[in-house]
């Protein structure tokens, strides 16, 4: 079978106007030409464009906008300097309404198309602050060679270049603000061309920058370190092989926290640990997802790819017993750390491939009232079937891309029997086109 492959083209093609008629998943606009589709990055339904065909492919083209000739409503000035070159966001050209709006799109669309369901009832979407709201980033270093200048962002749209960026709107303004000072930073050092990226890590209690590093820093590079952390009150970790080798530039270990206010708890973590980048939404989460999920106090709750506990502690706090379950063995240590923390008994935690046979794990001995997943973007389809006449009456799935939530609601809805009551975007990533979910599923008396 010959690979379908796009057609590059060294002379610049030429223009092109068109009608745009839609927007696509991941935020271009979407034109029909001559019967071809053309997802064109900047344009917004609506508006009439002239662009430039920058890739063609057998079903579709690629196209970069050139000039408005008729503008959307929707359609405001983007707050970063950097947007349109930096490819961290996407849909800052958008109204954050019109946003919201394009992503619930999105999430009925694959509902409908992929899931053959409809929700019966649609959830306020949650929403929060858009700016300086990211407190977790993995940022990329480069440094050119003809020159001492190194930069520290993302990754340009359509190259491998890293935008020198001043500043990041979107990340915590712990970091965001001293994006310039760091790249400095890295350029005075004496390994400058050996740092490949930063590992951010902002929590209440302190902020933590891992450097992956391929070689030992000098001792003039240490000082350097250490002052810049006093003067921007930061931590530095070294990382010079996998996640579990960083460690602390200087002194002790830092703990990293973040709380969850309404179940008094605080949850500790690494630098390298998975928390939701969001904290004002994940406050929100939590309280919509344990509200839907209607818990009673002697019931049994299991909570699938539960990392750090982020929501089996506060279930715990409600319910009889709660069992969480997690892949990574590392994160399970710190879950039933955070137990501890905390002083919950009631809740017990297991280390389990959740895309693997788990029919014979002892968690899944036990009966439950009810689910609550929080799957990666792969979805949750091998552990619902291995649940199978096991699976609880009431499930809430927390879902990171809209495809497979949709895939998972097809099988839970068409051939277990479930309804689904309702679902609803979470701004997990305002400016991106990164669709978070909740949606609800029940049966058996349970819906209400």
């Amino acid at each position: 079978m010959a690979l379908r492959q796009s057609v590059q083209h060294t002379e610049p093609m030429p223009m092109t106007t068109g009608h745009v008629e839609g927007l696509s998943n991941d935020g271009r606009g979407i034109a029909r030409i001559n019967s071809k589709t053309v997802f064109i990055e900047g344009g917004l339904p609506g508006e009439n464009v002239e662009f430039q065909i920058i890739r063609r492919h057998r079903e579709y083209d690629e196209a970069r906008i050139h000039n408005i000739h008729k503008s959307s409503a929707q359609r405001v000035q983007p707050k970063c300097r950097h947007y349109g070159v930096c490819g961290g966001c996407v849909l800052q050209h958008l109204s954050p309404d019109a946003q919201l709006a394009a992503k619930q799109k999105s999430l009925l669309d694959n509902l409908k198309r992929i899931g053959r369901v409809q929700p019966q009832a649609i959830l306020a979407p949650l929403i929060g602050s858009i700016w300086g709201y990211r407190r977790r980033a993995r940022l990329s270093v480069h440094r050119a060679y003809s020159h001492a200048d190194v930069h520290v962002g993302f990754v340009e749209k359509h190259s491998k270049h890293i935008t020198d960026i001043l500043r990041c709107e979107t990340l915590h303004p712990k970091i965001g603000l001293i994006i310039q000072p760091l790249a400095a930073l890295i350029a005075a050092l004496s390994i400058n061309d050996r740092i490949p990226q930063i590992e951010v890590a902002v929590s209440e209690s302190a902020t933590v920058l891992v450097l992956r590093i391929l070689a030992q820093p000098e001792t003039s590079d240490r000082i350097k370190l250490f002052e810049f952390a006093q003067a921007h009150d930061v931590h530095f970790y070294l990382q010079p092989g996998n996640e579990d080798s960083s460690v602390p530039l200087v002194g002790e270990r830092i703990q990293l926290s973040y709380s969850l206010r309404r179940w008094d708890l605080q949850i500790n973590y690494g630098p390298s640990d998975f928390i939701q980048v969001n904290a004002e939404i994940n406050q929100q989460l939590v309280w919509h997802a344990l509200q839907e999920l209607q818990v009673e106090p002697q019931q049994r709750v299991l909570d699938l790819f539960c990392g750090l506990g982020n929501f089996t502690l506060p279930l715990a706090k409600i319910a009889g017993e709660v069992v969480g379950v997690e892949g990574v063995n590392g994160l399970v240590a710190r879950a039933r750390a955070n137990a501890a923390y905390n002083s919950l008994t009631n809740v017990h935690f297991y280390q389990g491939d959740l895309f693997k046979d788990q029919s014979h794990a002892v968690w899944l001995r036990q009966a439950y009232s009810r689910l609550l997943l929080d799957p990666p973007r792969a979805g949750a389809r091998e552990i619902l079937a291995c649940l199978g006449s096991k699976l609880p009456p009431r499930i809430v799935y927390i879902s990171c891309h809209p495809a497979t939530l949709a895939r998972d609601a097809n099988y839970l809805v068409n051939e277990r029997n479930y309804k689904l009551l309702s679902a609803g975007i979470v701004d997990m990533f305002p400016h991106t086109a990164h669709v978070e979910s909740m949606a609800v599923f029940a049966c058996d008396g349970s819906q209400k």
